[in-house]
């Protein structure tokens, strides 16, 4: 202590320096709690609150007003493609847009976008090869395999939009046949409740929204159908027609012969769900009873290679050894 007293300033010693510092501690945890407590101008708050909100909103309505600009533009060009080439014909556009919605493409363009896609892909695949084997002669290939791979990213350019609507396709088909039974014991409660068809598949969509966005999104679009349509049957109709897969096909069929002959709801959807229970439970034990056949080659070429060379190799070994030694 008589050393610290030597090195304070001004006559100050180590109770005097400890005094101070526990002053100002208790200074500053006064301040921060009438900062704390102090009441400020909410009125002030509110408007700086609101003005910051006025400004996001600003921003995001700028930003997505030239993203609109950005997305219309392209459409333009991909329209004077699509007419320059007349690719859009009459008779195959009904049929390619089936085609779209069953991969979940049912925008106004999605035609558009998907004749341009199959002119402009095997262009830009071809002249990305093109420059990949030419101009930095990647791979040192020869002249005729250089021309047989400019053509071959041709090729596949020609069908990758193809491949990409038949992927979306089969995942979208696969979804909606998974979540197709869940779905029918909502509707089997809803209609048991005494809810109306078009209430019961907005109050099922809006649960499974979660779990399937497939399925709830299709049956919102026929609830809404079912609403404004002349009549009912076109609405399901519709849905038969966006969808292509043989169990909702089979509903589509159950509420068209509910409607015309008048039999219950609950009872003829309770039927189908558990038609549709039973499949799905037959699926998979048919997948499990497959998975020894599919096992067998992975076991052959990856299990017993290993099994050997530990039950045989120190055998081996010691017979070198012997013939060595």
């Amino acid at each position: 202590m008589n050393q610290l007293n030597q090195v304070l300033p001004f006559g100050l010693t180590g109770d005097n320096l400890l005094l101070v510092l526990l002053t100002a501690v208790a200074f500053m945890t006064v301040l921060a709690v009438w900062y704390a407590l102090l009441e400020r101008d909410p009125m002030e708050r509110r408007a700086r609150v609101l003005a910051d909100r006025r400004a996001e909103l600003r921003g995001n309505m700028l930003k997505d007003r030239s993203q609109n600009r950005r997305q219309q533009e392209s459409l333009s060009v991909m329209r004077r493609v699509v007419k320059l080439f007349k690719l859009a014909q009459s008779q195959q556009s009904g049929k390619l847009t089936d085609r779209l919605a069953h991969a979940g493409l049912r925008s106004r363009d999605a035609v558009t976008v998907f004749l341009f896609f199959k002119v402009a892909m095997p262009v830009l695949l071809g002249a990305a090869v093109f420059f990949l084997v030419y101009l930095l002669e990647i791979g040192h290939l020869s002249p005729a395999l250089r021309l047989c791979a400019v053509l071959a990213g041709a090729v596949l350019g020609f069908f990758a939009p193809e491949l990409y609507v038949s992927n979306l396709t089969s995942k979208r088909k696969l979804a909606l046949s998974r979540g197709l039974p869940d779905a029918l014991d909502l509707l089997v409660i809803c209609a048991e409740s005494g809810l109306s068809l078009d209430v019961a598949l907005k109050r099922v969509g809006n649960e499974i929204g979660a779990a399937n966005p497939e399925l709830a999104e299709e049956l919102e679009l026929t609830s809404i159908e079912l609403g404004f349509l002349p009549e009912r049957r076109q609405a399901l109709m519709n849905l038969n027609r966006r969808t292509d897969i043989p169990a909702i096909r089979g509903v589509v069929n159950t509420l068209l012969q509910t409607e015309k002959y008048g039999t219950p709801l609950s009872q003829s959807l309770r039927v189908l769900a558990n038609e549709f229970r039973d499949q799905r439970l037959m699926r998979a034990e048919e997948k499990a009873a497959r998975l020894p056949a599919t096992l067998t080659v992975p076991m052959i070429v990856f299990i017993l290679p290993v099994l050997f060379i530990v039950l045989i190799g120190p055998a081996i070994i010691q017979v070198i050894n012997t013939f060595l030694s």
